[in-house]
């Protein structure tokens, strides 16, 4: 059969072809004398559909589409951290100094640099028996980051060559591996991969450990685990952007895939000058040191905006291979559930919910599903968490990207426009948010934090659940009404959403708070509402309690206690013992 067809009808991205053209399915395909870019999509004895991942104008029927034999692929090696890639692993910088500040259609650019010479260190010698995942090579790819080579996932066997330590590029034959039966594949510094099949691993862990931000709110109230997955729905201008930035700058994972999917040319602006501009708290170097960012705007093809997110899970999974912890931040899905409804509309497909075609919901799945923390094939221990900001029309948390992505998260921060109007962020509302790690994560917290984490953090929870009932009666007939008791839990509530909730990002002392601070203010929180508490059962009003800064005091802790000088705590805690004396002296 012929590898080759012509194109009978164009609908936009869309493109169809006549006839049995031997294609197959995921198929990577050049169209025209441009060789636009695009992959084969439906298949049926008639016609072949295939959707391009650039603009089609131009296009006309006769057209000659050539198949490549390959499925939709990226390169993975040495040269990925530090990069900019477009939707399918194109290299932006590489583009634009070809073509300028726009991607002309049909330019071509290696998704790597394939002449650069990288400072090899060889790991296997004559002799040794390797499978998939083995690694072969290790190479200092940044200053943060050290890149191991390794044997594809479906090749082992016999190393029967190995080169010396030396400088290599990243498709040179470094290791031959001769099979079972008799066949010898030549391994190099990289590999490649089709994006739309997940890498395979020997065995997938239970959630354990928490992956850290820095953000009390998240750390504290609502955690996500190390390889769990994580939603951050939120109408326009709550705050989805600014805290995936936060969660990328502060967070404990060794590697961040930033994808910025459908979003504002702008916001992608900002991000890439922010990222090349921060120093990583945790080395001291750049932060793009450990960081590789795929940007398709909202003015970019559709359909290679609905490839990004594959593209930016398949680098996530290689470097979960190697051993890393891997944070990867989606912004935005819904841009990307977009792409799917636009391609599904010309594909006169059978709409479903709101015009979104029926498979969202698997396709949503099967992104998430990718997630995890796993035992590699070569037996280190990596995971990939996913972070998707979600970008609901109105802000409408009924929509069916945001239902559809809460059956397969287990970790919903939920943006309050209220909240964010208010000024006060992240605007993750307390009572709409939660977190199904809580449990996997109580027996982390209690032997690497405190025995007591999860009962003051389950107070503060409780406090917060009886401010929002008691506002109710509040907003009817005032709040002088309410006896002490109750003005009391407001007024503990008020602390904890100003001084726990609130975080100010552009604080030296406020941008990061460590675990052990987190724990130290709850705990005296706590503290002040367990005194406060007794002092009101003895019949102390709270309007005499309220002569006393104390509250106030407590809430400037966050900017007025370093992170280093922790030990300034036990001021406060005097503080609130003084409280509760003088008040009893006073009466």
């Amino acid at each position: 059969m012929s590898r080759t067809g012509v194109i009978y009808g164009i609908n936009g991205p869309v493109i169809t072809i006549a006839g049995d053209t031997g294609f197959g399915m995921s198929e990577l395909c050049y169209i025209g004398e441009e060789r636009l870019t695009g992959e084969v999509i439906r298949l049926d004895k008639d016609m072949t559909t295939i959707q391009c991942f650039e603009e089609t104008a131009g296009l006309k029927p006769g057209d000659k589409v050539e198949a490549t034999g390959d499925a939709v692929s990226v390169l993975l090696g040495p040269g990925i951290i530090k990069s900019i890639f477009d939707g399918i692993e194109r290299p932006l910088d590489v583009i634009a100094s070809h073509t300028g500040a726009f991607i002309s259609r049909g330019v071509s650019a290696d998704s790597l640099d394939l002449k650069k010479k990288w400072n090899a260190h060889i790991t296997v010698k004559v002799g040794d028996k390797v499978t998939g995942g083995t690694v072969i090579a290790e190479v200092q790819e940044t200053e943060s980051i050290l890149h191991r080579s390794m044997v594809p996932p479906n090749v082992s066997g016999t190393v029967v060559k190995a080169v010396p330590d030396g400088a290599y590029n990243v498709v040179e034959p470094i290791v031959v591996v001769e099979t079972p039966d008799g066949t010898q594949v030549n391994v190099a510094l990289s590999q490649r991969w089709p994006i739309r099949v997940p890498r395979p691993v020997r065995e997938r862990f239970p959630a354990s450990k928490p992956l850290l931000t820095g953000q009390r709110i998240l750390d504290t109230l609502f955690p996500l685990a190390k390889g769990g997955t994580a939603a951050i729905p939120g109408g326009f201008g709550t705050g989805k952007t600014m805290t995936q930035h936060q969660i990328a700058k502060w967070s404990d994972a060794d590697i961040i895939i930033y994808i910025g999917c459908g979003e504002r040319g702008n916001e992608m602006t900002q991000v890439l000058k922010e990222f090349g501009e921060l120093t990583d708290p945790r080395t001291g170097k750049q932060l793009m040191e450990r960081t590789a960012l795929i940007a398709n705007t909202s003015n970019m093809p559709v359909a290679a905006r609905e490839a990004s997110i594959y593209t930016g899970i398949t680098l996530a999974e290689y470097y979960r291979d190697m051993g890393y912890d891997v944070a990867i931040m989606a912004d935005s899905t819904s841009r990307w559930a977009e792409a799917l409804r636009e391609l599904s509309g010309r594909l006169e497909e059978m709409p479903a919910e709101e015009g979104y075609p029926a498979y969202l919901a698997s396709r949503l799945s099967a992104f998430y599903e990718r997630a995890g923390e796993m035992q590699n094939l070569n037996g280190s221990e990596g995971s990939v968490s996913i972070i998707g900001a979600v970008s609901p029309q109105g802000g409408d948390f009924s929509e069916p990207v945001t239902q559809n992505t809460k059956r397969f998260v287990r970790c919903f921060w939920g943006l309050d426009k209220g909240l964010a109007y208010a000024r006060h962020y992240p605007a993750i509302h307390w009572l709409t948010s939660y977190s199904e790690y809580l449990p996997d994560l109580t027996a982390w917290y209690r032997t690497e934090v405190s025995p007591d984490f999860m009962e003051y953090r389950n107070q503060i929870i409780s406090i917060l659940g009886q401010e929002s009932s008691l506002m109710e009666i509040v907003k009817l007939i005032g709040a002088d009404v309410l006896p002490d008791d109750q003005k009391l839990t407001l007024e503990i509530a008020r602390v904890i959403r100003l001084g726990f909730l609130q975080q100010n990002a552009f604080h030296a002392e406020d941008t990061y708070v460590p675990m052990e601070k987190q724990f130290k203010m709850m705990e005296l929180i706590i503290y002040l509402y367990t005194k406060a508490k007794e002092l009101v059962s003895m019949g102390h009003p709270m309007s005499v309690l309220k002569e006393d800064d104390i509250f106030d005091r407590i809430v400037s802790i966050k900017y007025d206690v370093p992170n280093n000088e922790l030990f300034r705590f036990d001021e406060y805690h005097a503080a609130v013992d003084r409280f509760y004396d003088g008040v009893l002296a006073r009466n």
